[in-house]
């Protein structure tokens, strides 16, 4: 018996993603003339393949498949991300000059989305093997010894998302996955501190050598530098405010969206922003689309199935005795939780927007699937708990 409540969890979020692809995306199938239900019947379509694909995971026998389908997703994943860039255009599909999705019979997969999963189960792997000595009282110098294979990796990853595919959003997340499970698996709370503070600056040096990332960071701080800055004296915010050329729409409708929606929302298939104000509403702006058209109370009860399922993968990490499914169950709902909160923040304007799709919501089959598949891999474990 696999732990029902989760799988339950996941296809009600995943039914409601098919009724918000087909709602939110109505002015998209108009303007570029597809049938009304082009998103919803592929999402429909992606649907079904990834409850089918959890179902049968969370069927198998962990010690026979966790491990080689883990690897192969790390290996197969890293792989595919590493020669997108020399592939011909009739194999990738290709945004903003970068390559992240491979042509599939009619459709696109990201690699990077199941990459994601391997990388959380090669890293559950090797902590096991390497740093799984809770009782070592190590030196601060030695802790980052010990951390630099794990760099060397990481350094890989952030090549291949950040500049290959000029995707700093991902890196985020995976960084901040790396962190915490470090120092589930371990490390001593100075050396997550550290690290942290590495990546941080890190990440500031991302943004600060790409232009892009530097107008939408400034975009993102003209849109709430008015509220903020009402706080400090006047000679202060004189020296923060700054003007940009172009309007930051994107998170002011997204803004004027949630402040629609009240807390009842304007009905299924009533939201106004949608309507060319809200570009990518049913993607990366699925959760502003939400709020406007079921309100607040749609935002919280969307909000506590995923608790609901958080909550659910942290007990299946806490029940196993097995170091390598404990992690990997922890670093599963860590991924999945850190994605839905930089996603909430952006479409908020808490962050800067690093469009980071919500998994089962946002409109896209390889977030769903690669989900799923992560999903599958603890019901697996769960099913093996349950038995023991």
């Amino acid at each position: 018996m696999t732990d029902r409540p989760l799988f339950l969890s996941v296809v009600l979020l995943i039914t409601i993603g098919i009724v918000l692809s087909y709602s939110l995306s109505s002015y998209i199938v108009i303007l570029f003339n597809y049938n009304p239900f082009h998103f919803a019947m592929r999402q429909v379509l992606f649907g079904f393949i990834s409850i089918i694909v959890m179902w049968g995971l969370s069927q198998a026998d962990a010690d026979k498949v966790l491990h080689p389908l883990g690897l192969s997703l790390f290996v197969v994943g890293m792989v595919l991300m590493m020669i997108m860039p020399f592939l011909p255009s009739f194999l990738v599909s290709e945004v903003g000059g970068a390559k992240r999705w491979i042509k599939i019979i009619g459709f696109s997969l990201a690699p990077v989305e199941f990459f994601k999963v391997g990388f959380v189960y090669f890293l559950a792997w090797s902590f096991t093997r390497k740093l799984n000595d809770h009782h070592s009282k190590l030196r601060l110098r030695d802790e980052f010894s010990r951390f630099m294979p794990y760099a060397f990796v990481f350094i890989l990853v952030m090549f291949l998302i950040a500049f290959m595919q000029n995707d700093l959003g991902q890196v985020v997340v995976l960084g901040l996955t790396l962190a915490f499970l470090l120092f589930f698996a371990g490390s001593s709370f100075k050396f997550f501190l550290s690290l942290i503070s590495l990546a941080f600056m890190s990440f500031i040096f991302f943004i600060a050598t790409a232009e892009h990332r530097i107008i939408r960071i400034k975009s993102w701080w003209a849109s709430i530098q008015g509220f903020i800055l009402s706080f400090f004296p006047e000679n202060i915010a004189e020296q923060l405010r700054i003007s940009v050329r172009e309007e930051p729409y994107q998170i002011g409708h997204s803004l004027n969206a949630i402040h629609n929606g009240g807390f009842f929302g304007t009905g299924l298939a009533n939201g106004t922003f949608k309507l060319g104000f809200l570009s990518e509403v049913h993607t990366d702006f699925v959760l502003a689309g939400l709020a406007e058209e079921f309100g607040f109370f749609g935002v919280l009860f969307v909000t506590m199935i995923v608790i609901v399922i958080l909550q659910r993968i942290f007990k299946v990490a806490n029940r196993s005795d097995n170091h390598i499914y404990y992690l990997f169950s922890l670093g599963i709902g860590l991924l999945f939780a850190f994605t839905f909160l930089m996603n909430a923040y952006g479409i908020s304007g808490l962050t800067p927007i690093k469009g980071i799709s919500v998994p089962f919501l946002s409109y896209g089959g390889s977030s769903m699937l690669a989900a799923s598949i992560g999903i599958g891999m603890v019901l697996m474990i769960s099913k093996k708990m349950r038995k023991e």
